[in-house]
């Protein structure tokens, strides 16, 4: 299953069926991957590669990703050391100047952060007394662009901890790519990261959730936005490692502004293993409206995020900074936005925050150059949950 960032500029993930059975050729390999009931053994791997090609070993979660052929999933089904096989999932969503300041703790609000209470109207109001000051957020999305020093701290980027993982799919090995998180050409993962630290606007610094918190890039997705949840199992048990180690004395939190259609058994497993270890996930609701919420999104132990949005959005004027959110809120003020995923039976859907017309960082190319848009999906909604957790941790 798939879910994709469409370069719009309004973004909705879109969930579509990537290989249904009845399109796969008789005979036609696939990946696919495994749960297993007991520890990986030499022997276990010697078995299983009678069915196939394995690709990898993720061995702190009894699983493995294979290249098989469809005729020989039943057949390991049927061995009694393997818990579960599912397709492995697809998941949607140059030196250059860098910015002068290490936040933008004093910057400029914005309607969006006015309305969950971070900052208040103008310039210089956070309205908390928490900026993120010692908490690591992963977030698992596209990587950053290469002008992504035009458009935030570096302070606050931790580069000793990005990593880009690639592959799955059963098109190959789940593998790390030097570097590769600060190559993106899509922009997904440089918009979400903004609404957590905030951004500088040609000069102007804009607030965000947590001006003062580290971001932990790891590329997950392809630069078409794209990726299987093999690769979104590496990337999690990496951040878990990291919580485990070098950042065990920090709170850590993962973003997920992607998703797809199914929940994959070995990602369900790295995300159980990352919440125990002490890391807490944050992950998008969803755009399919009635149809219901995508996963890991909709998987119980996650926070799950839909999509709200303000009236005065639609009114005159430079509304996007200019609102003064009434305060108690006016829920009348307030609406969820049509897009955005409704709880099904059997999905558990947590709270909302705004993820109409958000403005960002957002460009399609690589370069010395900066643009901005407006970008609607639960894709936005998230990474504000995720700051809110990060000042409340």
């Amino acid at each position: 299953m798939k879910k994709r960032s469409l370069k719009v500029l309004v973004i909705f993930m879109v969930f579509v069926a990537m290989f249904p059975s009845s399109t796969l050729a008789k005979g036609a390999s696939v990946g696919v991957n495994i749960t297993l009931k007991q520890d990986v053994s030499a022997e276990i791997l010697q078995t299983l590669s009678s069915h196939g090609k394995v690709l990898n070993v993720f061995e702190a979660i009894d699983s493995l990703v294979m290249r098989v052929k469809e005729s020989d999933i039943q057949g390991i089904l049927n061995l009694d050391f393997v818990a579960s096989v599912t397709m492995d999932a697809e998941r949607l969503a140059a030196p250059i100047d860098t910015v002068s300041v290490s936040d933008f703790s004093d910057g400029l609000s914005t309607w969006n952060l006015d309305v969950i209470n971070v900052t208040d109207f103008g310039f210089d109001n956070r309205v908390v007394e928490e900026d993120g000051a010692g908490v690591y957020v992963a977030v698992l999305d596209t990587g950053l662009l290469d002008s992504w020093r035009k458009y935030f701290p570096q302070e606050r980027i931790a580069e000793e901890f990005a990593k880009s993982f690639g592959g799955g799919g059963g098109n190959g090995v789940v593998s790390e790519q030097p570097n590769k998180w600060e190559h993106d050409v899509n922009g997904h993962g440089t918009h979400v990261t903004s609404s957590i630290l905030g951004y500088d606007l040609g000069g102007t610094p804009v607030n965000g959730v947590v001006p003062m918190a580290n971001i932990i890039p790891v590329k997950v997705l392809n630069q078409n936005g794209s990726g299987w949840s093999s690769v979104i199992a590496q990337g999690i048990l990496y951040v878990k490692e990291l919580k485990e180690g070098p950042l065990s004395d920090y709170p850590v939190i993962i973003n997920m502004s992607l998703g797809g259609s199914v929940l994959d058994d070995v990602e369900k497993a790295a995300i159980d293993a990352a919440i125990t270890a002490g890391v807490i996930i944050v992950a998008s609701a969803g755009n399919e409206g009635e149809a219901g919420m995508g996963y890991p999104g909709a998987y119980e132990p996650v926070i799950s995020v839909a999509a709200s949005g303000w009236i005065g959005e639609w009114l005159n004027g430079s509304w996007w900074n200019g609102i003064d959110d009434p305060e108690p809120n006016d829920s009348e003020l307030y609406y969820i936005t049509d897009f955005s995923s409704r709880e099904l039976a059997g999905q558990d859907l947590d709270v909302a925050a705004p993820g109409s017309w958000i403005v960002g960082p957002y460009q399609l190319n690589r370069g010395n150059r900066t643009s901005y848009y407006f970008l609607g999906g639960t894709s936005m909604a998230s990474p504000h949950v995720a700051g809110l957790v990060a000042l409340m941790a």
